[in-house]
């Protein structure tokens, strides 16, 4: 179910370093390649297991992560803002630091 306004607002307080554009919540992080890849595939075996998914733009010494929900019509839920907190731990393992996207 799609949060409202206040809840995506709330939401977004519990993760920070994630940006809101629009419908999407989104956070970049540097990492060497190699790294990247081997976070992308700890990050896609969790997404797995809670069959949710983020789409994943990997760079050189960069990976990005956008997450909404396209099953409730491309808007924010719950589980969005679950998978940025599970990305955020995932990133702290790969020692990848957070990169400011504004």
């Amino acid at each position: 179910m799609p949060l409202s306004e206040d809840e995506i607002e709330a939401a977004l307080r519990e993760v920070p370093g994630w940006r809101r554009e629009d419908d999407e919540i989104s956070r970049a992080y540097s990492i060497r390649y190699h790294g990247g890849v081997a976070m992308i595939v700890h990050v896609a075996d969790v997404e797995r297991l809670i069959s949710h998914h983020a789409d994943i733009d990997l760079r050189w010494g960069r990976v990005r992560f956008a997450i909404t929900t396209h099953d409730a019509g491309h808007k924010l839920t719950a589980a969005d803002f679950d998978l940025a907190r599970r990305i955020d731990a995932i990133a702290q393992a790969h020692q990848a630091e957070p990169l400011d996207e504004s």
